[in-house]
């Protein structure tokens, strides 16, 4: 469960955050071990990036349907600050629009908490393993990383993120 991520929790320490900055070199040169199934071949030639535009549209609708309840209609997140955490210990749904640190995962990481769920990590997500195909998981991803600015897109790729 999670190997990537066993060890890798949103820091409230010192040492924690350390761990966190320094781990991030290992997870993109480990991801490269993983197959989301998408090839880091050329870019799709209507959006410049790993997806195509009816991945984008589709996408949009399998959030809405799946995700906007937790993490906002527009990936926003729920709360003003995702990295305090809740009354109950959990983290809240972080925003996935670019804002926070979903762009710091690779594809790989983000399907699998996608399939697991959020609660190894600290929060209270389901899983949808079971529950989407893997066509609409991309998807998903494919809509909330149409939200990223070219930067933390660009960025996302150089940290190893279509593995």
């Amino acid at each position: 469960m999670f190997p990537l991520l066993a060890n890798f929790r949103f820091g409230v320490t010192r040492e924690a955050r350390y761990w966190n900055l320094a781990a991030a070199p290992a997870f993109a040169l480990l991801a490269g071990c993983g197959d989301a199934g998408i090839a880091a071949g050329p870019a799709d030639s209507e959006t410049g990036r790993w997806y195509s535009v009816e991945q984008v549209s589709a996408g949009e609708e399998v959030f809405a349907a799946h995700c906007a309840e937790c993490h906002g209609d527009t990936a926003q997140g729920a709360v003003a600050d995702w990295r305090e955490r809740l009354p109950d210990g959990s983290f809240p749904p972080p925003p996935l629009n670019g804002s926070a640190h979903a762009w710091h995962h690779p594809l790989s990481v983000l399907l699998q908490v996608i399939d697991e769920g959020g609660i190894a990590l600290g929060g209270q997500m389901p899983p949808f393993g079971t529950v989407l195909a893997e066509d609409e998981k991309l998807a998903a991803i494919a809509w909330f990383q149409d939200l990223w600015s070219d930067e933390n897109y660009s960025q996302w790729l150089m940290m190893g993120g279509v593995n």
